[in-house]
């Protein structure tokens, strides 16, 4: 019988998880920057974020990017209420938009229809409508409503964050 374990995490990962719970130095070779601040080497570093990323311990290492600073001004969440019997079908087509920058399904709730999201990002008003125009045509009779919801902020971002410890807010 297989029985669910606690990750397993040493001395280095725990060292690692502290000094990228911040984000990762942005230089061209990150992984490089936090072996030479860890003792160690870029392979050895590498590795270990891939075994804690299997673990479960990382869900994922990603870029987050200010839109705004971009130049992409119209950043807005699809929200969509697909047929069931089309969700997985509407969502395959959403995710080969090339401005789609990720889509996902979501409960719906009594007040709150929509099942399927997907983020689009534009530079003007004009472009924002054409994309939500062309996912419109590809939902076509499986959507029963959709609206956009256009950011008007940029919410306070993080990184990593570890229980009990308040030092890696942004």
């Amino acid at each position: 019988m297989n029985t669910p374990t606690s990750p397993v995490m040493d001395a280095l990962d725990q060292a690692l998880m502290q000094i990228s719970a911040a984000g990762l130095p942005l230089v061209s070779r990150p992984f490089a920057a936090l072996a030479e601040q860890l003792g160690t080497d870029e392979a050895t570093i590498i590795h270990r974020m891939q075994r804690l990323a299997e673990q479960g311990v990382l869900r994922r290492i990603a870029a987050v990017p200010n839109h705004y600073r971009l130049g992409y001004l119209f950043n807005g969440m699809t929200v969509w209420d697909i047929r069931d019997e089309a969700l997985t079908d509407v969502a395959a087509a959403f995710c080969q938009l090339p401005f789609v920058s990720h889509c996902y399904q979501r409960p719906r709730y009594p007040d709150w229809p929509y099942n399927l999201f997907a983020m689009i990002h534009a530079k003007d008003e004009a472009t924002a409508k054409d994309m939500e125009a062309r996912m419109q045509q590809l939902a076509s009779e499986h959507c029963r409503k959709h609206t956009v919801l256009y950011s008007t902020r940029i919410l306070k971002k993080t990184g990593l964050r570890i229980p009990g410890d308040q030092t890696f807010a942004r």
